[in-house]
């Protein structure tokens, strides 16, 4: 997916990431010096339900899903994270094991901080601790709504409003969605064939076109208003 993927500031890494933008410099520089730089290629798996939940993942570059598991194998995927976004953030509070997968859909570069590192850097900066509660609060919301989607939201809606998210704030009249059918089945929550013929009746419309394994989304306001979003 390259709706977004840009690389942040080089002058800091952690510019735009809202998790540390409350932060003095000096604090700033202390979470630079403790992070570990990290390259993932695409389909690589970053971590695996179950691992120990042992790091916070900052995304510098680059497009990774974060998904769960069924015993049967079957996929769900809860959200695509990119820049700037952080994941592993619950795992920085109660050091449990992981509790969904990750893996990169593009080629990625990120950091990662390790839990004792944080400790250490939220006793020298109480106010960290505050803005890890602000992201779990956003990842809270964002949960809740996405259950939300699956009881009042038909299975095209869904998949419009997937669109949408993936499509970001691009301010673009055309943006291109890298991400195969199957993910976005996986995403929305429902079989590819389905989501195929969401697809195909959007396009139908001029919503979007199909370019091999792209998306280009034409028309976001018609998505928007499919998925039953408010307009901005």
């Amino acid at each position: 997916m390259t709706v977004d993927g840009r690389p942040s500031d080089a002058g800091d890494a952690l510019t735009g990431v809202d998790m540390f933008a409350g932060l003095e410099p000096e604090a700033r520089a202390r979470v630079l010096a403790a992070a570990v730089p990290r390259t993932y290629r695409k389909g690589q798996l970053l971590f695996v339900e179950g691992d120990p939940g042992e790091s916070l993942i900052v995304l510098r570059r680059g497009a990774v899903a974060v998904f769960r598991t069924a015993p049967t194998g079957e996929r769900a995927v809860l959200t695509v994270v990119r820049p700037p976004d952080v994941l592993g953030e619950v795992s920085l509070l109660d050091g449990a094991a992981r509790s969904a997968s990750a893996e990169a859909i593009e080629d990625c570069q990120a950091l990662a901080l390790s839990r004792p590192a944080f400790i250490e850097l939220v006793h020298a900066s109480p106010r960290l601790l505050d803005a890890v509660m602000r992201s779990l609060g956003g990842l809270i919301r964002r949960l809740t709504e996405q259950n939300a989607d699956h009881v009042f939201l038909d299975l095209p809606g869904r998949v419009a409003k997937t669109l949408v998210r993936l499509a970001g704030d691009a301010p673009a009249p055309m943006v291109t969605i890298e991400l195969n059918q199957s993910q976005l089945a996986e995403m929305a929550g429902g079989s590819r064939q389905s989501v195929n013929q969401a697809i195909g009746s959007f396009a139908n419309r001029g919503w979007l076109r199909t370019e091999g394994r792209r998306i280009v989304v034409t028309d976001l306001a018609s998505l928007r208003r499919r998925a039953g979003m408010t307009e901005r």
